[in-house]
Parts: C-alpha cells; structure tokens; sequence
C-alpha cells in the first residue's frame, strides 16, 4: 500500500509539472515532508535523484533541437558544482553538529523558497517583457557564474530552485527566445541535479526506493499532463499552485 501511494504521488507530481511546467521539485518536496513524513534531509537527497532522473529525456531533446545556449550552460555550472558542494557539505555539517536538528533547519530553508519563487512566478510574465534582449558579454558570463553559484548552493541544501532560480536570475542579464530559454535551463539543472545526487549519495541522504517509486508514476503523469495542458485553463491553474505554494511555505515557516 505504502508504494502504490509513492507512486499515486509521483503520478500527481508528474502531471502537474507536464500541465504547467512547474519544477518537481517545489511541488514534491513539501509533499513528501509533510504528506509522506519523509525526513527533510533524505526527502531532499531522494527529490534531488528524482529532478536529475525526469530531465534526462527533456534535455536531450533539447540538445537535438539546438535549443540549448552551451556556453550558458557552462558558465552556469562553473558557478553551481562548486555552489551544490558547498550547499551538501553545509547540510552534513549541521547534521554531524545538531543532529535531527537539520531537519528543521531545511524545513525553515525551503519554507523561504516556497514563498520566494510562487511570488515570481506571478510576475514572470511582466519581468520577461520587461526585459530588453541583448547579447551576452565576458561580465554577463562572470554574473551568470554568480547566478550558478547561489543557485547551486541552494539546491544542494533544499534540491528546490534548478530551474526557477536559475530561470528568474537569469533574466536580469539577457532573454533569449523562450525555447532557448526553456532548453538552456534545463540542461544546466541536468547538470546541477546529477552532481547534487552523487553528492547526497555519497552522504547517504538519498532512498533509492523512494525515488524510484516516484519515478514510476511521474513518467505516466508527465505524459497525461502534456496531453491536459492544451485542455485545461494552464494559467488559471499555476495561479492556483503558486497560490497553494505559498500558503504551503508559510506553513513550513511556522512548523
């Protein structure tokens, strides 16, 4: 029973990311705290294997495409490897000092998120048109390292945020097409997520059944959310998610 509702879950989470093209990870993380009673530090371990996994199929076909700005990537995860390492490495570290304290630590942390990033989400739109396109420079790749760094050491404490932090800093520099945009963000949290895999492997944060139990129905769900996505109100609906997140944040602060 337990696994089959893994999997209802994953199926969930699958499609709502395929409807809205919401990150997984701002979606499933506060579920398995708070709905499955998953230990913070492990839920962000095994959510961090999950986010890597669900990418793998998108960024190639981004790569195929050429929908992906390479030297972006680059620049950004120049700045994220070292920022997840340090993010994990902080994690064992309060682990090793408080204990399960760090549990409470991470709640607190993505609390924060879930407010920060549902509230962009509402202004996406008017940030993107308010953004001139222009093209890059040696100082913009040297601020997009920065970006890749805070990004990185987030996701390594939290696995939220590969995508949506990254997506909304990155538009303080310049805005491609936003297919480009799309398939350079996710190739770099391909990047971001598999090294901040290995990393909470390597400190025994990640629970391979949970992950995999996950994975099994979020694949279906992305593909039955993608098929939704032209037959349901798509902006109505991430209002109402962002709306939920928010409220969910708020929640994880008070906890």
């Amino acid at each position: 029973m337990d696994l089959v509702l893994k999997i209802l879950v994953g199926f969930g989470v699958g499609t709502l990311i395929g409807m809205t093209g919401l990150g997984g990870g701002v979606l499933l993380l506060p579920i398995l705290i708070f709905g499955l009673g998953v230990p913070a530090i492990r839920a962000v371990g095994s959510d961090a294997l999950f986010n890597f996994v669900t990418k793998i199929g998108a960024s190639i076909v981004h790569l195929r495409k050429g929908t992906v700005k390479r030297k972006v990537v680059l620049a950004l995860a120049a700045g994220s490897v070292p920022g997840s390492f340090l993010g994990v490495t902080f994690l064992a570290h309060l682990r090793t000092k408080y204990g399960l304290g760090v549990n409470h630590f991470i709640t607190v942390a993505v609390g924060v998120l879930l407010i920060c990033i549902p509230t962009f989400l509402f202004f996406q739109k008017k940030i993107e048109d308010s953004v001139a396109s222009h093209p890059p420079t040696a100082r913009s790749f040297l601020g997009m390292s920065v970006i890749g760094l805070v990004a990185g050491f987030l996701v390594g404490m939290t696995s939220v945020g590969s995508g949506s932090i990254v997506m909304m800093l990155l538009l303080l520099f310049y805005s491609f097409h936003p297919r480009v945009m799309v398939g350079t963000d996710i190739v770099h949290a391909l990047i971001l997520t598999g090294f901040t895999s290995m990393m909470h492997f390597h400190y025994h944060n990640v629970d391979t059944r949970l992950a995999a139990s996950l994975l099994i129905g979020s694949i279906p769900g992305g593909l039955v959310g993608s098929y939704l996505s032209t037959r349901v109100p798509v902006p109505w609906l991430r209002r109402i998610l962002c709306a939920v997140l928010l409220a969910t944040g708020a929640r994880m602060l008070l906890a």
